[in-house]
């Protein structure tokens, strides 16, 4: 896609009028499907080796927390609180919230819908999820204590948005600051010790996961609500 071209029907209204063309469907979504199902997959199957070992940290959460200890020091620790508070219970809810008014000031009502159904669905089945798996995190933990470890809900929220924002935006460095924002705020969970290399690839997944059948969801929605309006519509005086 080009770097001025809109991404298809992103700026379309909640219902085509008659004079309107109808969204054409995206050539990804099949691929962003495919993705969003594989991604489901593999949470899976890690919930189960997690779960096969008792819930204790598996022989590489080990060693990777081992190595954040090593190399703990006070920038190190800045730069970790960074994505930490902004991407925590109150940053992110007020990040999302700014974002999808933006979209609605730009009269994107279809992206700030999809956004704000990916933030409320991984919301709703991360945070029970953790309470319910009841995994305790690393005993040096330096932020959240509670034993809600897996998955991390901090990366969860994250690659949500930062996925979500790159399928609507479709500009590489929307992307690349989505990688990039990602694998800090993975690194900062570990480096915090507030969670197990584990909990926060399970949180990786998981976002993957919601963001890619989210929005492959809502496209299929807003194609079939405009084919129900045009269907539905008078038609024109002749």
């Amino acid at each position: 896609m080009g770097e001025n071209e809109e991404p298809p029907g992103s700026r379309a209204p909640l219902a085509a009028t008659p004079d309107e063309p109808l969204p054409h469907p995206d050539p990804h979504r099949a691929t962003v499907l495919v993705i969003g199902v594989v991604a489901t997959v593999l949470f899976v199957l890690l919930r189960f080796a997690v779960a096969l070992g008792g819930h204790d940290p598996l022989a590489a959460d080990v060693w990777w927390d081992d190595v954040m200890l090593a190399g703990l020091n006070d920038v190190g620790l800045v730069i970790a609180w960074v994505p930490a508070i902004v991407g925590g219970v109150v940053g992110a809810p007020v990040v999302g919230i700014l974002i999808i008014a933006i979209f609605l000031w730009q009269r994107r009502r279809w992206d700030a819908a999809t956004l704000a159904v990916a933030i409320v669905t991984v919301t709703a089945i991360g945070a029970p999820m953790a309470a319910v798996i009841a995994r305790v995190r690393p005993s040096e933990s330096l932020a959240e204590s509670v034993a809600t470890s897996f998955p991390s809900g901090h990366t969860a929220v994250a690659t949500t948005i930062a996925v979500t924002l790159g399928l609507l935006l479709r500009r590489w460095y929307v992307w690349t600051l989505g990688v990039v924002w990602i694998v800090w705020m993975m690194w900062s969970r570990t480096y915090l010790h507030a969670h197990w290399a584990s909990d926060v690839l399970a949180g990786l997944l998981e976002g993957v996961a919601v963001a890619c059948l989210v929005w492959s969801a809502m496209q299929a929605c807003r194609i079939r609500t405009a084919m129900s309006s045009r269907a539905s519509a008078p038609e024109p005086d002749a």
